[in-house]
């Protein structure tokens, strides 16, 4: 057995620890570049950096990233100096400051680097510090080593990826997240579930990313409804802020699975939130994998696995696959989740979507190559 697990450098995690961000920002640079989602609610890390004798620029990014976006934030550090980058937000301003800060130190465009669109090549050198701070549960950006870019003239989401782009540090503070309204708990709790749940399912699974899926999907389970109907729930927020950091974790040394597949390539077609999209998908992608498993691996390692994860949601030791995708369909209700056809979707659609799809990095992960009929099915079901 061989495999690599890597991460940031420093991880802190735990109620109130956002307050340590200007002490230890001052022990990396002097000025920061502030990639935030929202101006107001970056008021408070400005001041404490300002507090601690480190410069700030901001720059703002409400949307999910692009091309042009960290193209703009990389000219803005350049003329500002600034020798780090801090990301505060959602998983659009932690990509935005990794991808800023990665490319403020390699020569050229995004397009030298970036996957399929680009030209694909080697981020060779380390970028400035990073810091990652998520405001959210769910994308665990904070700990993953890759970008996720829009291309909207391609109309498709690529990645910048390198370890170098790992943060030099992720603070991740529950507390940062009681104010998120129930939807936006909602989307991005599904997606950490969803982050917990592929890996632990993909080809590339591995004994340490295994303990912190199981524990990853527990913690979700048990407080995902609760965090969306009690957002003040302190407990709750506190599970989902580590599903989230683990799922982080997970992720980024093992392989996600068609739910990320078919999110990437939705994402890029259609003006649909990334969480969202993997929140509808989740339960029509594990009835459709765990029936093409029973049917051409009745036997095999991945099946098992599938029914394990339906003992970890449900809590108990009988359940198996079928389960496992009822009790998220359920979930699904709970909380509102909308379909794809929410977004402009529709069967029209469905060729292009499935071509990309079974192509993309995040399928290739997947526990079962699944035949454009499957594909086709999971996108019927998630309609």
């Amino acid at each position: 057995m061989n495999f690599e697990f890597a991460t940031a450098t420093q991880i802190i995690f735990g109620p109130g620890t956002f307050k340590q961000v200007g002490s230890l920002a001052s022990e990396m640079g002097r000025k920061a570049l502030v990639v935030a989602s929202s101006t107001e609610r970056a008021n408070p890390l400005l001041a404490a950096l300002t507090a601690h004798g480190v410069e700030t620029t901001l720059f703002a990014n409400a949307g999910e990233p692009t091309i042009e976006l960290v193209q703009q934030g990389t000219q803005q550090a350049r003329v500002e100096k600034a020798d780090m980058v801090i990301g505060f937000g959602g998983g659009s301003a932690m990509d935005t400051a990794k991808a800023v800060a990665i490319l403020l130190t390699n020569p050229g465009e995004p397009l030298d680097y970036l996957e399929v669109i680009g030209r694909g090549q080697v981020l060779s050198q380390p970028g400035v510090p990073c810091i990652a701070i998520p405001t959210t549960a769910g994308t665990g950006s904070e700990v993953t080593r890759n970008a996720v870019l829009g291309a909207p003239e391609h109309r498709v989401k690529v990645s910048l990826r390198s370890p170098h782009m790992l943060p030099r540090l992720a603070i991740v503070d529950p507390e940062l997240t009681y104010s998120l309204p129930p939807a936006l708990t909602a989307s991005t709790g599904l997606d950490a579930l969803t982050q917990n749940l592929e890996p632990f399912v993909s080809n590339k699974a591995n004994p340490l990313t295994d303990a912190l899926t199981r524990e990853g999907m527990r913690r979700a389970a048990r407080s995902l409804r609760r965090a969306y109907e009690q957002g003040g729930d302190s407990a709750a927020r506190e599970d989902m802020a580590l599903a989230s950091l683990f799922g982080g974790l997970a992720l980024a040394n093992a392989k996600l699975g068609v739910v990320h597949g078919f999110a990437g390539v939705l994402g890029g077609m259609f003006p649909a939130p990334h969480g969202a999209v993997c929140a509808v998908l989740l339960p029509p992608v594990m009835a459709v994998n765990a029936q093409a498993l029973q049917e051409r691996q009745p036997d095999g390692e991945f099946l098992r696995r599938y029914d394990e994860v339906a003992q970890i949601l449900t809590g108990s030791p009988k359940a198996t696959a079928g389960d496992g995708v009822a009790w998220v369909e359920e979930l699904g209700r709970t909380l509102r989740v909308p379909g794809l056809g929410t977004y402009g979707l529709t069967s029209a659609d469905f060729p292009a979507v499935i071509e990309k799809t079974a192509v993309a990095s995040s399928t290739q992960g997947n526990p079962i190559k699944l035949t454009s009929a499957e594909l086709q099915e999971v996108l019927n079901r998630a309609l």
